[in-house]
Parts: C-alpha cells; sequence; structure tokens
C-alpha cells in the first residue's frame, strides 16, 4: 500500500437511469482528521483514534451527462424487465462502457486532469439484497451492467468495477456503499451527522458525535424522486417536477399517504435495501392509479408522493436514528436531485428541526449535491486498489469488512 496521492475518477449511474455522473477525486492516506474542501469536519488535536488517519479526499471536479435518449429508453425496458433478450443485454452493457468512457474523458479533457484508475458503480439492472430460492437454492445476487474492459481500453487507465458482490457473499446486502465516504468525510468529534441522499430511492447515513466506523448506521428510507419523476413524465410529460412546483399546488391525498405509509418495507429493521423492485414503475402506476381514485387532478398523485418521500425520510429517522443520537443536536445534510426541490426540503425542515436537526445540503460542506454518489465510488476503488476494505458491515448487514470489485488492467 502506499501514500501517493491518486487522481480517480469515480463513476456513478442511479437508480433514477437518467445519466452518469463523473466525479474527479484525490486521493491520499494522510496522518490528521479532516477532508480538504469539506467545512465541519474536525482538524484538532486530542480528537479520538477513529477519527485520525482516514484518507484525505479532495473533489477535483463534478460533471453530469444525461443518458442519450435512445440509451436511457434501452436501460429503462431492461431494469427488473420480465421479458428480454440476452442479446439484447450483451449490447447494453458494452453500449454502458461506451457512455462511461465518454463521460470520463469529457471530464478529464474540460478540468485537465490526468486519471490513474476509474471506479465505475454501472448501472443497476437488478439488484435482490436478500436471499431468495432459485434453481434449487436460496442466494441474494445483483448486476451492474457495463462493461469494464471496454472502459478500461478505451482509457487506458485501469478500473474497478463490480463493488457489490463482494459484501453479498460476504452475508450483506451489498447496499449501502457510500457510508464509507461519509464517515471519511463527515464524521466529528462534536457534532452527530445523518447524511440524507435523495436520489431515485432515499437513504441516508447516520453518524453519531465521536463514534468509529463500527457504530455507524445506514439503510435504503424508501423511494427518494423515482415515484415523483415517474408521475411527472406520465402526467406533465417532463423528467421531473423541478422544484416540486406542480406538487406545491397540489392536495395531498390523505388516505393513500396513510396506506402506502403501512408498506412493510417501512418496518424493516436496518440493514435494509430498496430499488425499482419495490419502487419503480409498477409501483408507481399502482400509486397513481389509487390516487385517481379519489382525484383525477396530477397535482395531487404528485404532491402526494413527494409528501411520502418526505415522511418516510422523517419517519425512519425518528424510529430509527434519533434514539442513537442521544438527544444532541444533529447537523441533517442532504445531497442528491432531491436536495434541489424546495417543497421536499421545506417538508423535511418542519419535521426534522423540531427534533434538533440542523437541515443543510452537502453543497454547504462544499461537496455539490450531486456530486457526492459518484466520489464515493472513487474512493471505493482506492480502497480495493490499496486492498482495503470498502465495505461499512454495520450499514450492509455484512458479516465481515471485506475488499471491494474486481479489477479490470489495461
Amino acid at each position: 500500500m502506499t501514500g501517493r496521492a491518486m487522481t480517480v475518477a469515480g463513476v456513478m449511474s442511479g437508480t433514477s437511469a437518467d445519466g452518469i455522473d463523473v466525479a474527479l477525486v484525490r486521493i491520499a492516506l494522510s496522518g490528521v482528521s479532516g477532508v480538504s474542501g469539506v467545512r465541519g469536519v474536525s482538524r484538532v488535536s486530542g480528537v479520538s483514534r477513529s477519527l485520525i488517519d482516514r484518507p484525505k479526499v479532495t473533489l477535483v471536479a463534478h460533471e453530469a451527462f444525461p443518458y442519450p435518449a435512445a440509451l436511457r429508453r434501452a436501460v429503462l425496458a431492461a431494469m427488473n424487465a420480465e421479458r428480454t433478450s440476452t442479446a439484447e443485454l450483451a449490447r447494453l452493457n458494452w453500449r454502458l462502457g461506451l457512455e462511461y468512457a465518454r463521460a470520463v474523458r469529457a471530464t478529464a479533457e474540460k478540468h485537465g486532469g490526468k486519471v490513474e484508475l476509474i471506479g465505475c458503480h454501472g448501472q443497476t439492472l437488478y439488484h435482490q439484497g436478500k436471499r431468495v430460492r432459485y434453481a434449487g437454492r436460496d442466494f441474494a445476487c445483483t448486476w451492474q451492467a457495463g462493461e469494464p474492459a471496454l472502459l478500461a481500453a478505451e482509457m487506458r487507465v485501469p478500473v474497478v468495477s463490480n463493488f457489490r458482490p463482494a459484501d453479498m457473499a460476504a452475508g450483506g446486502q451489498g447496499a449501502p456503499l457510500v457510508p464509507l465516504l461519509d464517515y471519511v468525510l463527515f464524521a466529528d468529534e462534536r457534532r452527530g451527522r445523518v447524511l440524507q441522499n435523495i436520489g431515485g430511492i432515499a437513504n441516508l447515513t447516520a453518524i453519531p458525535a465521536g463514534a468509529g466506523p463500527e457504530a455507524v448506521v445506514a439503510f435504503d428510507t424508501g423511494p427518494g424522486n423515482m415515484v415523483m419523476d415517474w408521475l411527472a413524465g406520465e402526467l406533465l410529460g417532463k423528467k421531473f417536477d423541478r422544484d416540486g412546483r406542480a406538487a406545491a399546488r397540489g392536495t395531498i391525498i390523505a388516505e393513500v399517504l396513510k396506506e402506502e405509509r403501512r408498506n412493510p418495507f417501512y418496518a424493516l429493521e436496518p440493514p435494509r435495501s430498496a430499488g425499482r423492485e419495490q419502487f419503480g414503475a409498477e409501483y408507481a402506476a399502482r400509486f397513481l392509479k389509487e390516487c385517481r381514485r379519489f382525484s383525477a387532478r396530477a397535482e395531487d398523485a404528485l404532491a402526494t408522493a413527494t409528501a411520502l418521500t418526505i415522511t418516510t425520510i422523517a419517519e425512519s429517522y425518528l424510529r430509527l436514528i434519533w434514539p442513537r443520537m442521544m438527544g444532541g443536536e444533529v447537523d441533517f445534510i442532504v445531497s442528491g436531485g432531491g436536495a434541489r426541490n424546495r417543497l421536499i426540503m421545506k417538508g423535511l425542515a418542519t419535521l426534522l428541526e423540531p427534533m434538533g436537526c440542523r437541515l443543510a445540503t452537502s453543497a454547504e460542506f462544499g461537496l455539490p449535491e450531486e456530486a457526492k454518489e459518484a466520489a464515493a465510488f472513487a474512493l471505493l476503488a482506492w480502497m480495493t486498489w490499496n486492498r482495503r476494505p470498502g465495505n461499512v458491515p454495520s450499514a450492509t448487514g455484512a458479516g465481515r469488512a471485506v475488499v471491494l470489485g474486481s479489477v479490470t488492467h489495461v
């Protein structure tokens, strides 16, 4: 293992399947606590050993690339598909590899960075975090598409990919994997921190003040933007409801919200993970059907879906995290596309601030809202390259910490 700094490109395609985020990250071993460019992290002497010698992480640049329309249609058609062909899946896998290479190359050229390693999460087509019987055996499984050999060949840089299976083989759910970055960037000696990401699925990481990584708790809280985005496409002909404007004109359908909050997923204890299998197009279509029993207005359906995201985040915090924070003030730091939805942020502030939470966005701490997950896979790639474990067992449920991913050399 070496302390030499490396520039790593992290590549992330989320469950919203709207495109690719690339983060260029400078990473090195550091003998002091703290992260360059991130405000509010302890840098004083006398901190606990758990906050010492974390990798030093500096975000160099971040770029977002929407999928071309034809590619997005192919991705959405393949996700959780009941029927498709091996030819379609093979072609999609390679087409995604080409698109990832294009995105990394464009980012590096724009910002003048020399990429030494790439961490590519890939596009999740199917994720089954729990054991299910298939062909006579019980097991969990996952599949992220995007051919790493093609990405490595196009960029002439080693690629770390396929991060989730090693955790699942160790008994975990393969998710969430962002908590390592959350801990490295945000763990603080004096303040509790909750990192709430609102992408297609919403997930949080909770770090009590002064805690070591073994005390980190992380899990999916439920739908983030996924149901809202589907409704916006179906009812408004738009990719998403910008700033929650349409939802703000609507009225929450109390009967639907009450019924949806009874979904058995919300009663699960951590670790728990979700995806399109739980809250994708099929769920959204049923959700809309229920809304139409009470109202034909698109705005009311969107208001109800937005309220579902807000309330399930707040209820997850109240039931599962608040007791762990020992009653102290907590920085509740939001990232992902949902951090730019004013209606969501206003709703979270209304519910969480009375519980002692100070609501903020990750951008206020020096990390753009939509860069965090890509930066996380840059860090995970660096950990793998240096043969360091990258999962947080208390978050995923794995029986042990393991080195994640597969390395594809040039």
